[in-house]
């Protein structure tokens, strides 16, 4: 057994959502990164399906990853179906989504992004491909071990599973983006809090002949509930099989060990309401059903991600895309710090910004659990969150890092993503413009550093936002709208002029020791991550 030495800026431990969109959005702006996974791969299992519109905007920067996901969305099918039910034949289901084309038809006014659907099999393989051709280094078959970390950075070993050579890795910081149970988490000594382990639940893919039963080139999700059992069950994701996910409780006996082929067999008989249905039972695994929000996302230079940060229930299918995000948002932070044009101040944003959002959504998956799959005990739950896009797309980040403007805070979390306010602190508003003789949206002016807009006549602000940043060294580019339509329709929503600068100057945090000072201009706004993109 040797022990060898690495050195890199950033080391990322585990290889779900938050830690491949982390590695690839470093790698994406130049930064280094060593991803190490103990599993031998990617998942297998189709789990979370979907990324959601702020997910899939935030991943744009990363080359051809919206078309690819398009491309696997178009090859699966034309929509979705979800509904409460007791089987897949039961002749008067509950519709919670019936017509998700029609439904969601409004959100082409609200982002560029489209609609896509893909089980997180495929999205992980996905980023994985993109990491490495982007430079990451991806390590699997290869556990973390121990880390330690002082005032200039961590010390982290591990171990190939293979060969048992342990590796020392000294990284500036590290991203835990290692599961639920995150050995990272308790190794920090990092409190949780929330409603904890509710259930476990059996996910069996199968392979039958559903015709008949749902819809060619659809996705069909019910929450099933009958005598003998309660869970769900998932068809037509694009991987070749369905899945039946069945929620068993250790407290009264029951095990995995329970879920024999044969019971498998049954189980699927019972979700389809075909007794005599062929079966083929291809693969089983076991997970947690959980609310556990870890009470802070930063400690010293470790900072939490995805389920190590927030483990939600799948009532709702917005976990997968919120470890999406919180890869995205921590990267995009980490690299302004390590380029120099932001000191490590800005670093406390993180927890302060992305922890009542995750807190926000896992309460949101809790509250649907409690209505879409009884027995749970709903004693103690939240309620549901009325309108489901506007976390999603109208949630309003505060931190140190925000600076708004005097009275222009009610202390709402989210507004309404359909008139949206540009205020300091919330997503950028989608409107179409034209640029070099085609259509881009204010979004795609996002996502590569800095950004200022300004009027047709605010040429003074642009010169002067050059000027600034080049006396800083940090990237920054003016752009100005023009008068023509559709570019009208953007000075109300982002707060423009036609001679003044726009009320999104984005400024990543005050002046902290490590890093440059930022001014903080009369009228500042929206930063680069309350802009889709960063």
């Amino acid at each position: 057994m040797s022990d060898s030495q690495v050195r890199v800026p950033v080391l990322v431990v585990g290889a779900g959502y938050a830690g491949l969109s982390a590695a690839a959005l470093l790698a994406r702006r130049g930064v280094k990164a060593m991803l190490v996974e103990r599993h031998p791969s990617t998942s297998v299992q189709p789990k979370a399906f979907g990324v959601n519109w702020r997910a899939l905007e935030m991943l744009r920067p990363v080359p051809g990853l919206e078309r690819a996901l398009v491309e696997i969305w178009e090859g699966i099918g034309d929509g979705m179906r979800i509904a409460i039910a007791s089987s897949l034949s039961d002749p008067d289901p509950h519709m919670i989504i019936e017509d998700e084309e029609s439904e969601f038809a409004f959100l082409a006014g609200l982002t560029p992004v489209p609609n896509v659907g893909a089980p997180q099999s495929r999205v992980e393989a996905l980023l994985r491909s993109a990491a490495e051709e982007l430079g990451a280094e991806l390590r699997f078959s290869t556990e973390l071990v121990s880390v330690e970390q002082d005032a200039d950075g961590v010390t982290a070993l591990v171990r190939d599973l293979g060969t048992g050579e342990e590796t020392t890795v000294r990284a500036d910081y590290m991203v835990a983006a290692d599961g639920y149970r995150s050995p990272v988490r308790r190794m920090l000594g990092i409190p949780t809090s929330g409603h904890g382990e509710l259930g476990q639940t059996c996910a069996i893919m199968f392979q039958a002949d559903l015709g008949g039963l749902v819809r060619e080139r659809e996705v069909t999700l019910w929450y099933l509930q009958n005598e003998t059992f309660n869970g769900a069950i998932v068809t037509g994701t694009g991987v070749g099989y369905h899945v039946l996910a069945v929620n068993y409780d250790p407290a009264r006996g029951e095990s995995e060990d329970d879920f024999t082929e044969e019971r498998g067999v049954e189980l699927v008989r019972v979700a389809t309401g075909r007794p005599g249905l062929e079966v083929k039972v291809i693969d089983r695994t076991s997970f947690a059903v959980a609310h556990i929000l870890a009470d802070r996302y930063r400690e010293g230079r470790v900072f939490l991600a995805g389920d190590a940060a927030h483990t939600m229930p799948p009532t709702g299918g917005q976990g997968g895309s919120t470890a999406l995000q919180d890869g995205c948002d921590i990267a995009w932070r980490l690299w302004l710090v390590l380029s120099g044009q932001a000191g490590p101040g800005l670093l406390d944003s993180y927890d302060a910004e992305r922890r009542p959002y995750g807190k926000l959504v896992a309460d949101a998956q809790l509250a649907n659990l409690g209505v879409r799959m009884p027995p749970a005990m709903r004693a103690g739950f939240p309620e549901p969150i009325e309108d489901p896009i506007a976390p999603i797309l109208g949630f309003r980040y505060r931190s140190g890092a925000v600076v708004a403007e005097p009275g222009d805070d009610d202390g709402a979390l989210m507004e309404d993503p359909r008139e949206p306010s540009g205020r300091p602190g919330t997503r950028a508003p989608h409107v179409l413009l034209e640029r070099g003789g085609r259509e881009i949206s204010t979004i795609d002016l996002f996502g590569e550093g800095f950004v200022l807009l300004a009027g047709r006549y605010g040429a003074a602000w642009a010169d002067a936002a050059r000027t600034v940043a080049g006396r800083l060294g940090v990237a920054l580019t003016p752009y100005r709208i023009g008068e023509r339509s559709p570019t009208a329709r953007a000075r109300g929503r982002a707060g423009t002029t036609w001679a003044g600068a726009a009320r999104c100057w984005c400024v990543p945090t005050a002046s902290s020791p490590g890093g440059p000072s930022t001014p903080r201009p009369t009228r500042p706004s929206i930063r680069p991550r309350s802009w889709s993109g960063r």
